[in-house]
């Protein structure tokens, strides 16, 4: 992978990459492309304390056969989106939008209706009513 495509722009072919560290660019910025990164863990703490060391936090994807860590992960990753055994799924209906650096607010679904809107609470003492 990692070889340019086509005469223009910024294309390159699917590439992964292997042998990844925590200080290494490629896993501490979001990377907008056809690309993998493989970092080994011992364990989910693991995961979890080094995924959320970063600062951003647009989408995570799991892979696993095991119910209870996937939602383990979902609930701990400071992501806006997480994707358990799939990737990228994503709907008119369901918020779309990161965590920390990766954006404000959210695309799609109901809550993106709230970027269009203003709440504003309006008081207005009436006189009292004398019989």
């Amino acid at each position: 992978g990692g070889v340019k495509v086509g005469e223009s722009g910024y294309y390159v072919r699917p590439t992964v990459f292997s042998g990844v560290t925590d200080d290494m660019r490629i896993a501490k910025e979001e990377i907008f492309g056809p690309v993998q990164s493989i970092i080994k863990f011992k364990d989910i703490k693991e995961v979890t304390q080094r995924a959320n060391r970063t600062m951003y936090g647009l989408a995570a994807g799991v892979i696993t056969k095991d119910i209870d860590k996937a939602l383990t992960l979902a609930n701990t990753l400071q992501a806006g989106s997480v994707w358990v055994n799939c990737y990228d799924i994503i709907t008119p209906q369901t918020p779309f939008g990161g965590f920390k650096q990766s954006g404000h607010g959210r695309e799609l679904g109901e809550y993106a209706l709230k970027e269009y809107t203003e709440v504003k609470t309006v008081t207005i003492k009436l006189p009292s009513k004398t019989s």
